[in-house]
């Protein structure tokens, strides 16, 4: 009864449109493709924006809306909580997705954000962390709602170079496709199906992967065209192996520059083509969902600060030009709608700060760890206080406590006045301070506040002090904090049938997303959604 009522509203919503007149709303579009490129800061697509060719990026800013302070707006800033929230629309607080790894309680051992022991890959070897499953995300997404208000007869696509990127844009009802390290195969798991589709068997029977055996990659643009970034040297990185043919260390070299963000939009084409996405015969909408991996790897070992970080950042611009100029001959320029975005920003590497005279450095999280358990031994008695982390998360051993008769309050407040005195710490929040109920104080409060899960995050949250970061080294950056540099990304919508074009300088966040697209598609906003709908954007109805 559920389904047959979803499909004659649907049906009768579709019939609305087709003989609407020009002053309704538009017909829904038959494709809406939902893009993040992992670790990419609103900073660096303006930076760079006059070196963009006219079909890409550019396209995006000047024939599509263009939202100039967009935040993920959370205070724990990581890919798989950016990714949870581009189609729940909802903070980590209820999604339940808090870092990439946590502690669960019960084992007291890290766990992986999207592993599910259950399930294997299709044809490929699985770790038992292995990402096959988004069983940990608490929440629907737009996908599940598309496809609960089609009589899931509407197809939701997930593919990224990332198994948590895939699989948390693809929600509980889409079907996630990811990259394998080992072989170079896009694949799926078996929490999505038995065996591959005969469109996936051919093209893995094709090799793709194996084109890049051998080529290297260099700056496409000339020398000077680079002379802002940090360093002048100019690069050039071979993808091979050592065993002579391409094997398991060619293809995770892969993962780490743009050829792999060609195979992801490759392996999109193919289950446009595949699944006949924006071609539904039962005249309802699909959603693809495109993860682009390489930029964080990259932005990781570089800096996005780096000449290597610009450059692949240029040739990220050529491939979606080529990926849009696709979808306009496949699909009808006015049938689909795309969204980009990213799951965070990045800080600069902390030597690039610290030579532009900003207090900057790492924090090493091991000697952390070990200087405050030796501070609670010496002020509870050797043993009485257990810690395990996953920073920023600390967890305390509550059974533990209690059998040595410590209050938790009290190793809060000998942990956090610690903490706070050691270099590079701003501040520390605790359990006792996020279950206090009131006003959150300030922005920072709120965005840590909306990062913080009852059941999955620490006892003890730890914020490195602004351009500070966990980790050990001497050389790359990384993200994580509820700092603009990391908080700030793209936003940008093109559609010209529903979005209107322009730049908007009002306050967004990623969680608008979800909201906006339900919209659209005349469905209901996922349950966990707490964004609003941009209308300042929609096209007038």
């Amino acid at each position: 009864m559920r389904t047959s009522i979803a499909l004659a509203t649907c049906a009768t919503f579709l019939a609305l449109n087709a003989n609407a007149s020009p002053t309704a709303a538009p017909a829904q579009p038959k494709l809406v493709v939902v893009m993040a490129v992992d670790g990419l800061p609103q900073e660096q697509l303006l930076r760079y924006r006059g070196q963009f060719g006219d079909g890409g990026f550019k396209r995006l800013l000047t024939q599509g809306a263009m939202f100039a302070d967009a935040h993920q707006a959370h205070g724990t800033t990581v890919t798989a909580i950016g990714h949870a929230a581009i189609l729940t629309g909802a903070y980590p607080y209820q999604h339940g997705i808090v870092g990439n790894n946590w502690i669960d309680r019960a084992s007291g051992k890290s766990v992986y954000c999207t592993e599910d022991q259950r399930h294997q890959y299709v044809g490929e070897a699985t770790a038992p962390s292995d990402g096959t499953s988004p069983a940990k995300l608490r929440v629907d997404t737009l996908g599940d709602q598309l496809r609960y208000a089609t009589g899931n007869q509407a197809k939701v696509v997930a593919v990224s170079g990332k198994d948590r990127g895939a699989i948390l844009l693809a929600g509980k009802g889409g079907t996630a496709y990811m990259y394998m390290e080992g072989s170079g195969n896009f694949a799926s798991s078996t929490y999505y199906m038995p065996q591959h589709p005969a469109w996936v068997q051919r093209y893995q029977a094709g090799k793709p992967q194996d084109r890049y055996y051998g080529k290297t990659w260099r700056p496409m643009l000339a020398d000077a065209a680079y002379q802002l970034d940090a360093g002048d040297t100019p690069f050039a990185i071979s993808y091979y192996s050592e065993s002579g043919s391409p094997d398991a260390s060619y293809y995770k070299r892969l993962k780490e520059g743009p050829f792999v963000d060609e195979l992801t939009l490759e392996f999109a084409r193919a289950a446009i083509e595949g699944e006949n996405l924006g071609a539904n015969p039962a005249g309802v909408p699909d959603l693809l969902g495109v993860s682009l991996s390489a930029h964080d790897y990259v932005n990781h070992a570089h800096g996005p600060e780096s000449r290597m970080s610009h450059d692949h950042l240029q040739r990220l611009d050529r491939m979606l030009a080529g990926f849009f100029t696709y979808l306009d001959k496949r699909v009808g320029s006015d049938n689909y709608l795309v969204v980009l975005t990213a799951d965070h920003g990045f800080a600069n590497s902390a030597e690039f700060s610290q030579r532009q005279h900003i207090d900057a450095g790492r924090v090493d999280g091991k000697a952390l760890m070990d200087g405050l358990q030796r501070h609670l031994d010496a002020t509870f008695g050797a043993g009485k206080v257990a810690l395990t982390a996953l920073l920023p998360n600390i967890y305390m051993d509550e059974e533990a406590l209690a059998k040595a008769g410590v209050q938790r309050a009290a190793v809060e407040q000998a942990a956090t006045r610690w903490l706070r005195a050691q270099t590079g710490i701003a501040d520390v929040y605790t359990r006792s301070r996020f279950e206090e109920a009131g006003a959150t104080g300030t922005r920072i409060d709120l965005l840590l506040r909306r990062a913080w899960h009852r059941y999955e995050s620490g006892d003890l949250v730890v914020v490195p002090r602004a351009y500070w970061s966990f980790g050990a080294g001497s050389s790359g950056a990384t993200h994580g904090t509820p700092y603009a540099y990391d908080t700030s990304v793209p936003l940008l919508m093109m559609g010209k049938r529903w979005i209107a074009p322009g730049t908007y300088a009002g306050y967004t966040e990623v969680v608008d997303i979800a909201p906006t697209l339900a919209t659209i598609l005349g469905v209901r906003k996922p349950a966990g959604a707490e964004g609003r709908v941009l209308t300042e954007a929609l096209a007038r109805r």
